[in-house]
């Protein structure tokens, strides 16, 4: 089991799920319709580590993050 939680903007409560890898939980989060556009848009980080590829492994107790884009100076 992994904690998906979505920082910010994107105003959703923190999750758990089964996955193996990120395109599990992008899988999973798709079922949304309201997370369509931050999906395709946020940086991940997979235990606060920023990563680049849905091929990224997890394991179980892993903290997924979605960052999305912010602005601001």
């Amino acid at each position: 089991m992994i904690t998906v939680e979505f920082l910010g903007p994107i105003g959703k409560p923190a999750m758990t799920m089964e996955a193996n890898t990120l395109h599990d939980v992008a899988r999973e989060i798709k079922k949304d319709p309201s997370m369509a556009q931050w999906i395709d848009n946020c940086a991940v980080a997979v235990n606060d580590m920023l990563v680049g590829s849905l091929d990224t492994p997890l394991s179980e107790g892993d903290k997924v993050s979605l960052l999305p884009p912010v602005c601001g100076g």
